[in-house]
């Protein structure tokens, strides 16, 4: 492929989002291309209603037709290579040269990272794994339930407690509650950290008051499947009937193998602008490292991808008219937790803001749910 004005890597939330703002605000004869392997988009937000049996797959994948229909030239495959020094990524054997490239491929799940997890349980974090996450759960009778967050970062930070949470509501339907045990083991201190004590607190209020025990600070080392045991790293053992887990998160590899990518591989940008150390190049979403104030790295949450693309869009067109570049990212970002029953809760605020991220969680209601279900319906409208 000749030269594009605007080159996107990813179709994720952040891919889409900037691929279509970058097309509707450059000039029609500037080419805007996006590089996919998926043939299709998948919602992420909404993989824990098709664990809890609300959503039909068909119903959070759509195709990248309106992408195409809207002068996009999508690229089936795989980024194979990133040339950072040239601006030009290789695809299929070929290379693509830019005027300005989004770095949105995402995190990759890296189940191998921990021997047995994935011959284990169901990977909750991808389609198939959800659904069969579902049918596992509506054959559970009595035992162990665990929700496993095997490593950090990663990225929904709320998906893991949505997921305990919406498989005790289940339970509870069914009557058999009583004869099962919901726990969450997790790396982190408490839930959601980064959003501050007070969210973590409540959140884990939240979880506690259904039922549910909740096992901070523990890391699997493997997992038996055929004895149902999860070997944690602290030479202990924790038992299990039915494994629904977070696999660690990795960046792709062909950002781990270039020099946008920092010590832990993922790639390193200005917090504001999105721009790495390379003129022309920019990375957003799940696949970007972003140090706060307090020394946490913000959440990988597609909120933010989403904000950060408009951004980065918006300073590529002015870069494409000569303008001083405008496009800036302010931090902020919300995200919703359901529990089950039509009632969500929902927290939001400020995660640049020094010294510490200003955030409030609001307790679950109904409102909250209904708001998901509108975000949801509203940006697979808008965007595809």
């Amino acid at each position: 492929m000749e030269n594009v004005t605007g080159l996107v890597l990813g179709g994720g939330v952040g891919g889409v989002v900037a691929a279509r703002t970058l097309r509707r605000l450059l000039p029609r004869e500037r080419r805007v291309a996006l590089v996919e392997r998926s043939q299709v988009h998948v919602f992420q937000p909404s993989l824990p209603w098709v664990f809890a049996g609300t959503r039909r797959p068909e119903g959070i994948r759509r195709s990248y037709d309106a992408l195409r229909r809207r002068g996009i030239e999508v690229v089936a495959g795989e980024v194979e290579e990133l040339d950072a020094e040239r601006r030009r990524v290789r695809v299929g054997g070929g290379w693509i040269g830019a005027d300005g490239i989004v770095v949105a491929l995402g995190a990759e799940l890296h189940a191998a990272a921990v021997p047995g997890l994935a011959e284990a349980g169901h990977d909750v974090y991808t389609l198939g794994g959800s659904i069969a996450a579902r049918r596992a759960l509506d054959a559970l009778e009595r035992g162990r339930l665990v929700v496993l967050v095997a490593a950090v970062p990663f990225k929904c930070p709320a998906a893991p407690y949505e997921i305990a949470l919406l498989a005790d509501h289940a339970l509870r339907r069914r009557g058999v509650r009583s004869g099962v045990e919901i726990a969450i083991l997790t790396p982190e201190p408490g839930p959601m950290p980064t959003a501050g004590p007070a969210v973590s607190d409540a959140l884990r209020g939240m979880i506690e008051a259904r039922g549910i025990a909740y096992r901070p600070q523990v890391s699997p080392a493997s997992v038996d499947a055929a004895g149902r045991r999860i070997r944690l790293a602290a030479d202990s053992e924790e038992a299990y009937d039915l494994l629904l887990y977070i696999p660690p998160h990795r960046a792709p590899a062909a950002v781990r193998a270039s020099p946008l990518a920092a010590e832990t591989g993922w790639a390193t940008v200005d917090p504001r602008t999105l721009a790495t150390k390379f003129d022309g190049i920019w990375a957003i979403g799940d696949v970007a490292t972003i140090p706060l104030p307090s020394g946490r790295p913000l959440p990988k949450a597609g909120v933010f991808a989403e904000r950060q693309a408009l951004a980065v869009a918006r300073s590529i067109a002015d870069r494409v008219a000569g303008r001083e570049p405008s496009g800036a990212f302010d931090g902020r970002g919300e995200c919703f937790i359901e529990v089950g029953g039509g009632r969500a809760g929902f927290g939001g605020g400020d995660f640049y803001a020094s010294p510490v991220p200003v955030v409030r969680l609001h307790p679950p209601a109904r409102r909250w749910h209904w708001g998901k279900v509108l975000f949801e319906k509203g940006w697979l409208w808008k965007w595809l």
